[in-house]
C-alpha cells in the first residue's frame, strides 16, 4: 500500500493490485519492459512450478503420520510407470497398475469413505498440506458415525483412479486429495475431488471439486470444513457432481 501527499498536507493511503492478489497484474514498467524484481520474481514462479511437477511424494513419511488415524495404508501405483510416461499418457495415470490391484484385492472390502492420496502435478502440494487437512477432517467424519476404508497413496496418479481404488474397496464415496497443476502463483496448491457410489469410468460432472486448498489460498480449516459439508449432503442425497449444489452459504441460521 503506497502513500499520496494531499495538497493540505494530509497522506491517502494508495491501494495497489498486489494488495488485493498474487496475480501480476498493475506491476508497472520501467521503459518498454517490467520492473527487474518482478522479471526475477516470475522467473523464480517458474522454476517453482517446474519442480512441483517433478517432485516427489513423500511416501515413508506421509505412511509414518497416517498412521495417527488408526487405518491401513496401501501404498499403491498406476500404470504410469514414471513422470514421463505420466506426461505423455494421462490415461495410464488414471487406472491402478496389476500389482496395485492385487492389492486392493486382499483387502477387506467395506467401509463409507475410501481416501486416495495422489501425487498428481504437484507432490509438494500433498507433502505440505494433507496431513494437517486430514486431522482436522477425519475427526468430523468418525464423530459422524462414518467410516474409513484403508488410506491408499498412489503415485502417478490422476483424479480418476480414484474410482477404480475406491469400487475395488467397496467404499460409498471417495475424496481424491491431490496436487494441483502448478501455475506461476502457487506451486502447493492441493485439490480435493469428492464422489458418490465410484466406479470405473465416470466422468468429471460426477465429481465435486475444492481447490486451491494451501497457505495463501484456501486455509485448511475452511476447506475441511468444505469438504464434511459436501460429504453429508452427498450421503444425504445420495449423489455428487453436477447435481449436488453447494448451498452451505446460502443457508439460514
Amino acid at each position: 500500500m503506497d502513500k499520496l501527499k494531499l495538497f493540505d498536507g494530509n497522506e491517502a493511503h494508495i491501494n495497489r493490485p498486489g494488495d488485493f492478489t498474487p496475480a501480476r497484474i498493475g506491476i508497472g514498467s520501467v521503459g518498454t519492459a517490467i520492473p527487474t524484481g518482478h522479471s526475477l520474481a516470475f522467473k523464480m514462479a517458474h522454476a517453482h512450478a517446474r519442480d512441483a511437477v517433478y517432485a516427489v511424494m513423500d511416501t515413508e513419511r506421509l505412511e509414518e503420520e497416517l498412521a495417527q488415524f488408526h487405518r491401513p495404508v496401501l501404498q499403491l501405483h498406476s500404470r504410469a510407470a514414471n513422470r514421463a510416461e505420466y506426461l505423455q499418457r494421462p490415461d495410464w495415470g488414471r487406472k491402478p497398475d496389476e500389482a496395485s490391484l492385487n492389492r486392493l484385492a486382499d483387502q477387506i472390502s467395506g467401509g463409507d469413505i475410501a481416501i486416495i492420496i495422489a501425487d498428481g502435478l504437484s507432490a509438494i502440494a500433498i507433502n505440505q498440506n494433507v496431513i494437517p487437512l486430514l486431522q482436522l477432517l477425519v475427526p468430523k467424519v468418525i464423530n459422524s458415525g462414518l467410516t474409513l476404508s484403508p488410506v491408499c497413496l498412489v503415485q502417478q496418479g490422476r483424479v480418476a483412479i480414484g474410482d477404480d481404488i475406491a469400487y475395488e474397496l467397496n467404499a460409498r464415496l471417495c475424496i481424491v486429495f491431490i496436487g494441483e497443476r502448478p501455475g506461476l502463483s502457487a506451486a502447493d496448491s492441493m485439490g480435493a475431488y469428492l464422489t458418490y457410489n465410484p466406479r470405473p469410468g465416470l466422468t468429471d460432472d460426477s465429481r465435486n471439486c475444492i481447490s486451491n486448498i494451501r497457505l495463501g489460498g484456501l486455509s485448511l480449516a475452511a476447506a475441511a470444513t468444505k469438504i464434511f459439508y459436501l460429504i453429508q449432503e452427498a450421503f444425504r442425497h445420495q449423489i455428487s457432481g453436477v447435481a449436488l449444489k453447494d448451498n452451505e452459504g446460502l443457508l439460514l441460521p
